[in-house]
């Protein structure tokens, strides 16, 4: 529902205001309450855990101040008695939370914040014991499971050699370099291999959405650590002495595996996740593979069996131009009104930018030219982006390009042109917000994109610019991850969908519990 509501905000933008009621704070509450085992069933602390017995219920409905007067006492107890407050009464952050938003104030874009996931974790600048156990896997979000590939699947692709001792590399002491260029854009398998390998780690720095287990049974999801854009690029050449592939014996070789494996085998592989965001990964797997969850780039080459927005998640091309920082330019100082630089002359539904081409070659103030990474083309695009007001991105071969991330990483309000795209964290993010949406019926009439792009005013692209700098972090991919990075948004992503992945599972096993032989 919440993708189809920002659809429809794409092109009809409408403020939308969410408000929680006091009653829906209640209810949050009571439902807390029943889970927390340091509470008695009538909402009161026992008398073996408190000084005396105070109930919740009537701590809820007083002021803001009294609430403060009568928690303080209960936390020095608890200081004095030696036992962590955290760990050991506020297991459950929302117990107390509940009290102190009664009397805040409704937090900025309240909108957008309210759907995403409520990070469960305890605030970084808290004692260092307590971040030792941050990474538990009953504290984080996601539980994952990971095959131990061969180093041929993976960090082996990059040149990495463990000498047979190892099928992974020792990340703590050296991370194997990528190879970066244009590879770097379909690099989200290396980023999140690097955040599992480091889930563990006792002096993790960064968040803990997810942490390896080592137990299938306890994951919430299988991760399958093929490095398949990688693959591609560099491997999809038949050499002078092979009769197939590398990047093709590869998948034929996962193949075998995955479905010789007892994981697989118990969900039917619904719920493994597997990496495919370059277009033209995994072309000989996926559809033997299509029951799994697969993080692409959009569905552009795949049928709707094998690959579709119900099961499959939608992560961001790392972007390639650099990143705007500290940027403090306004409406007047972008002297470029719209701006694109890129291939020009594409197959399939890609042939829109020919005819834009011819449409807005000569308005003035509009930069729309060939380009590429090669003669010093990435850093020509960042001085581009940098210095203009809006910046196309105009469908391809495929429904999405890069070209996108590169302008928000720029601050450059995105003007998307494409009917198929699916965009990343769409159920939480509203892009409308930021971007402007136009379709491909609508962009190809003489004038009308150039008088849209015009019709702007400055108070609503500066309201779409602040807002740009305010998401761009959701689509920066680094290592170590941080709060709410692209690492950690696609994790989220994934664990919504959880629950249906075994909706999925417990219904294919309704008819198996018994067999009879016929």
């Amino acid at each position: 529902m919440a993708v189809r509501r920002h659809r429809r905000a794409r092109f009809h933008k409408k403020a939308r205001i969410s408000r929680e009621s006091s009653e829906g704070d209640r209810s949050e509450f009571l439902a807390v309450r029943r889970q927390a085992p340091e509470l008695d069933f009538d909402g009161s602390f026992p008398l073996s855990v408190t000084p005396f017995a105070v109930d919740l219920r009537y701590v809820i409905r007083l002021p803001f101040g009294w609430k403060f007067v009568l928690v303080l006492p209960y936390l020095f107890f608890w200081g004095y008695a030696g036992k962590p407050v955290v760990n050991h009464v506020l297991l459950k952050e929302k117990i107390f939370s509940v009290i102190e938003n009664q009397g805040s104030p409704s937090r900025e874009h309240e909108d957008e914040a309210s759907s995403l996931v409520e990070s469960p974790f305890l605030d970084e600048n808290g004692p260092a014991d307590e971040k030792l156990e941050r990474c538990h896997p009953n504290n984080v979000l996601l539980k994952v499971f990971m095959y131990d590939l061969p180093p041929e699947f993976h960090f082996g692709l990059l040149g990495w050699d463990g000498g047979g001792k190892s099928v992974w590399p020792d990340i703590r002491t050296k991370v194997p370099n990528h190879p970066g260029g244009l590879n770097l854009q379909h690099s989200i398998e290396y980023w999140l291999t690097l955040d599992l390998l480091s889930s563990r780690f006792p002096d993790r720095s960064g968040p803990c959405s997810v942490v390896r287990v080592e137990d299938s049974r306890e994951a919430d999801v299988v991760f399958v650590p093929f490095f398949s854009s990688l693959s591609y690029n560099r491997h999809s050449k038949i050499k002078a002495h092979q009769r197939v592939s590398t990047n093709k014996l590869l998948q034929q070789k996962l193949v075998r595996f995955l479905t010789a494996q007892k994981e697989w085998k118990r969900s039917g592989g619904r719920d493994h996740i597997i990496m495919a965001h370059h277009p033209n990964s995994m072309l000989d797997a996926r559809t033997k593979l299509w029951p799994c969850m697969f993080i692409l780039a959009d569905f552009g080459r795949y049928a709707p069996h094998v690959a579709n927005v119900e099961k499959d998640i939608i992560a961001p091309y790392r972007h390639l131009i650099k990143t705007f920082v500290n940027d403090s330019s306004g409406f007047d100082d972008r002297p470029t009104l719209l701006y694109f630089q890129g291939a020009i002359y594409r197959k399939d539904g890609g042939s829109i930018r020919q005819e834009l081409f011819y449409l807005l070659r000569n308005e003035k103030d509009v930069h729309f030219s060939f380009g590429s990474v090669g003669a010093n083309g990435i850093n020509n695009a960042s001085r581009g982006m940098h210095s203009a007001k809006f910046c196309l991105n105009i469908a391809g071969d495929t429904p999405s390009s890069n070209r996108l991330f590169d302008a928000i990483a720029s601050h450059c309000v995105p003007v998307i042109i494409s009917d198929d795209i699916e965009l990343p964290y769409e159920d939480v993010l509203d892009y409308s917000k930021f971007s402007i949406f136009v379709r491909t019926s609508d962009a190809i009439k003489k004038g009308f994109l150039i008088k849209l792009i015009r019709g702007v005013s400055q108070e609503a692209w500066t309201q779409m610019w602040q807002r740009l700098k305010e998401v761009e972090g959701y689509f920066e991919f680094q290592y170590p991850s941080k709060e709410d990075d692209a690492v950690q948004m696609i994790w989220q992503a994934v664990a919504r969908k959880v629950p249906a992945i075994r909706l999925k599972v417990h219904k294919s096993r309704r008819f198996s519990q018994f067999n009879i032989r016929k």
